[in-house]
């Protein structure tokens, strides 16, 4: 039987990828902070033939989901690990700076949280020789963007330390897939208030991630020219490549 973890389970992406993934023979551990949103995903993917467990935890709370992933692991050993919880934030509609406390609750969700989910699990995986992770990143890991320095500094570091961890676990066993996509639709997407290029279907992202999964990608990077676009600008010169970023403006609603 297939054993998935996934977080941020509630909607978007991670909903896409649970559905995605339900069936027969498929056991999904949905992690998530809505209870009527998780239990609506939940009960999608019974339809499908999935066995479902769910749990309401905040990503950040390490102790809590440390013991929720250890318990699920020991009834159903995981194959896959799906760190996908995730929240925005960025210069607000009015104009202003996102501010200390958003910047901090971006980096506990997007960095931290997904820390939270992996390391408990690590030993198991390595021990066992087998398994993946799959982080879910974003092109503006490859860029910092002047209206999102936090998501931005939350998913570099996401993308280094997944980077460092798929070397290091690939003599072990265990595979890392790295997902950087760029806009798909979603209401995280919506409270980007600017110009969504390349935007995807949340259903066309989770069937790219999956396919990249299923045959054991290292890395995933949707669309690629936006995501070789974003890195190359770091080949440039910095005020050739800050002009050239500010030509990517936008602003954020600040997230309930």
């Amino acid at each position: 039987m297939s054993s998935i973890v996934i977080s941020g389970a509630s909607r978007g992406l991670g909903a896409e990828l649970a559905r995605g993934w339900a069936g027969p023979g498929v056991a999904l551990h949905l992690i998530g902070r809505d209870a009527v949103a998780l239990e609506g995903v939940a009960a999608d993917c019974r339809a499908r033939g999935a066995l479902v467990h769910t749990a309401l935890l905040d990503v950040r709370d390490a102790p809590a989901l440390s013991a929720q992933v250890l318990a699920w692991d020991n009834a159903s050993p995981f194959t896959l690990v799906v760190a996908n919880a995730g929240v925005t934030g960025g210069t607000r509609p009015d104009g202003s700076m996102e501010g200390h406390d958003s910047t901090l609750r971006v980096l506990g969700v997007n960095l931290t949280g997904a820390v939270n989910l992996v390391e408990p699990l690590l030993p198991r995986l390595v021990a066992r020789g087998a398994g993946r992770l799959v982080l879910v990143c974003s092109v503006a890991a490859f860029r910092g963007l002047p209206d999102s320095p936090a998501y931005s500094a939350s998913k570099a570091g996401l993308w280094a330390y997944g980077e460092a961890l798929r070397a290091l676990l690939a003599l072990r066993g265990v595979g890392v897939t790295m997902v950087a996509p760029g806009f798909f639709r979603s209401e995280m997407s919506a409270r980007f208030k600017g110009g969504h290029p390349f935007e995807y279907s949340v259903e066309a992202a989770g069937a790219k991630i999956r396919r990249a999964v299923a045959r054991g990608a290292g890395r995933c990077v949707f669309p690629w020219g936006f995501g070789m676009m974003l890195r190359l600008l770091e080949l440039m010169p910095a005020p050739v490549a800050d002009k050239l970023t500010r030509l990517f403006r936008f602003r954020v609603d600040i997230q309930p």
